[in-house]
This record gives structure tokens, sequence and C-alpha cells, in this order.
């Protein structure tokens, strides 16, 4: 069962409850005061033990995941500023453009500053 917190309106005590989650969320102490319900913001956390030179690392922990393609395309540019901040620049963006311009006889990608 859920554990839900409320505050007393006054005072600001809070207590935790045990309860289910078909039930009212309310609670009314001895003496008839409503208390509020405190809602939490949940506390996610995302694995940042990321091998930012490894693909198959980068494949293994966001392959499963539930987010967006936003949010996997903002993953692996901070995986490229990783990998930009240790050597200076990102072996894995430099490969990806020189293949691209290879592909297409020699036109470099828009983002290629080289």
């Amino acid at each position: 069962m859920p554990l839900y917190t409320y505050e007393h309106p006054e005072t600001g005590e809070t207590i935790d409850l045990l309860q289910s989650m078909k039930d009212e969320h309310i609670y009314v102490d001895k003496e008839g005061v409503k208390w509020n319900r405190v809602f939490y913001s949940p506390e996610a956390a995302i694995d940042s033990s990321i091998d930012p030179f490894s693909n198959q690392a980068f494949v293994e922990k966001t392959g499963n995941s539930k987010g967006t393609v936003g949010e996997l395309m903002d993953r692996s540019n901070e995986m490229s500023q990783r990998r930009t901040d240790k050597l200076g620049y990102d072996p894995m963006r430099q490969k990806y453009f020189k293949e691209y311009s290879e592909k297409r006889n020699g036109i470099k990608h828009r983002l290629d500053k080289s």
C-alpha cells in the first residue's frame, strides 16, 4: 500500500499514512481538523555512469528506457560533451562526419566545423 503524507494546516506537523489507492485520500484527526495532503515531486535518477566512449554501453543503458526521442538525443549530446571535455574533441562525432562526407561525395555535414 502506498504511503501518503498529510500536513496539519495550522501547526505544520506532518504524518505519513498507509492507504489503499482506492481510498479517499483525506485525513481528519481526533479534533475534527482536516489535514492537507502533501504532494512530492518524484525523485527519479538517471544513470550517469555510462562510459561515453562505448557505443554498446549507451545502447544497453538507453535501449529499454521509456523516454522520448528528444530525451535520447539529449543523452547522446551529454556523452558527446563528456568526450569533448576529456579529449578536447569527440572522436565518435568526427568518425560520423567523415563517414557522412564519404557517402555523399565530399559534402560536409551542416554541423561539421572542420
